[in-house]
């Protein structure tokens, strides 16, 4: 089941990707909670449909397609580079911590209230978010003028060069978080009011700001001239850029590890020695939790603390390649985690190895998988905003 919800996240990630381009991305959290709702009280009602339950579990990764693939982007426009780890470290937590807490509570409410449950109460708690989304989740995205842009241009007219010194720009503003140093020609972060800042920099006319009526508006106009079937297919040939490759493997080789690991774990508890139940199997996913808990720690301290070391050991340049430094830890902790829950699973036929071993080894591999998806996302974010470069239309770059 876990298999057919990642294909249904996965194929309509294509499509909500360069919606959230084009148009922003509060009607794709809006529509993918909408759809979560729905999808999940189908699961509830299928009974012993399996094909309908198939369709189901799919539908509900097209609605979290939104939250797998735009949450990492939103951080981006949100925050400074020398802001952005903590932020993205939670953004992760809240995906993979949320995905190992639940079975916890799954198994209980399997073994007392009947497996439908688990579905009918995902309906109701993302019905529960849909109002919080609606009313306090305004649009994230916003089409500002492109020197306005500090962590993808800097001093020149040209766009195209003007990315090229973004990585100054940002390093003097991990120096001094609370006054960011922008670059020549463009508004400092502090200091001075908007309207002054549009007379010092010349900056043709500011939106004035929008009412919290107008912050309601599912769609506030376009973020990009882009066409959107353009960057529907902009990703596909990203998938042999280096860059983009190295996320993917770094991502996907835990994530998919970590899912074929969910998939045996009932075989090995629910089996011979033990013979648990669905409530004791539930149980063991507490140790992968801990792990996403001592990831988000773990990535969330040091992924701004060692940019901002190395930004000082580099003459107070910032590059991004400095947020690749937390793969080295997550290779450590991914692989004892990985290997040690294989060699410790092996053995619990035998009763060779107590049942919290492989336990605790889980944990560890999930803990390597969030400090690798924090290196990976934030890397990505902070080098390839300008993909596809600023056009001269000053659009701005999700």
């Amino acid at each position: 089941m876990t298999g057919y919800f990642l294909l249904g996240v996965g194929a309509a990630a294509v499509f909500f990707v360069p919606s959230g381009r084009v148009w922003g991305k509060r009607h794709a959290f809006i529509l993918g909670l909408l759809i979560l709702v729905a999808s999940s009280a189908w699961a509830s009602a299928v009974r012993t449909n399996y094909g309908s339950f198939i369709a189901a579990r799919t539908i509900q990764g097209v609605g979290c397609a939104p939250f797998e693939t735009l949450v990492n982007a939103a951080v981006g426009d949100l925050y400074f580079v020398h802001q952005r780890g903590l932020r993205m470290a939670f953004t992760n937590l809240a995906v993979f911590g949320g995905a190992f807490l639940t079975p916890v509570l799954v198994g209980k409410i399997t073994h007392e209230m009947h497996w439908w449950w688990t579905f009918k109460l995902v309906a109701i708690f993302c019905g529960l978010c849909l109002p919080a989304v609606f009313f306090f989740c305004p649009e994230t995205a916003f089409r500002r003028d492109a020197k306005l842009n500090t962590d993808m241009v800097a001093s020149g007219n040209d766009p195209y060069r003007q990315a090229e010194s973004v990585s100054s720009t940002d390093a003097r503003a991990s120096e001094s978080p609370e006054k960011p140093v922008t670059s020549a020609g463009t508004a400092p972060a502090t200091g001075l009011d908007t309207e002054q800042a549009v007379q010092a920099n010349g900056v043709r006319g500011v939106p004035q700001p929008k009412s919290w009526k107008q912050k309601l508006a599912l769609f506030d106009g376009r973020k990009t001239d882009d066409s959107y079937w353009k960057l529907l297919l902009r990703p596909f040939p990203l998938f042999i850029h280096p860059a983009f490759a190295w996320a993917c493997l770094i991502q996907g080789t835990m994530i998919g590890w970590t899912v074929f690991i969910g998939v045996i774990l009932a075989s090995i508890f629910m089996g011979p020695p033990y013979w648990w139940n669905e409530v004791k199997t539930g149980y063991t996913y507490v140790g992968p939790f801990l792990g996403a808990l001592l990831g988000f720690i773990f990535s969330g301290v040091m992924a701004d603390t060692s940019a901002k070391f190395m930004t000082r050991r580099n003459n107070g340049i910032y590059e991004p390649e400095f947020r690749i430094l937390l793969v080295i830890p997550m290779t450590i902790i991914g692989c004892i985690g990985l290997y040690g829950f294989g060699a410790s699973a092996s053995q619990i036929i035998t009763g060779n190895v107590h049942w919290i071993v492989p336990t605790i080894f889980f944990g560890l591999q999930v803990a390597g998988m969030v400090i690798g998806t924090v290196s990976s996302s934030l890397y990505i974010v902070d080098a390839y905003r300008k993909h596809p470069l600023p056009r001269e239309d000053n659009d701005v770059e999700n």
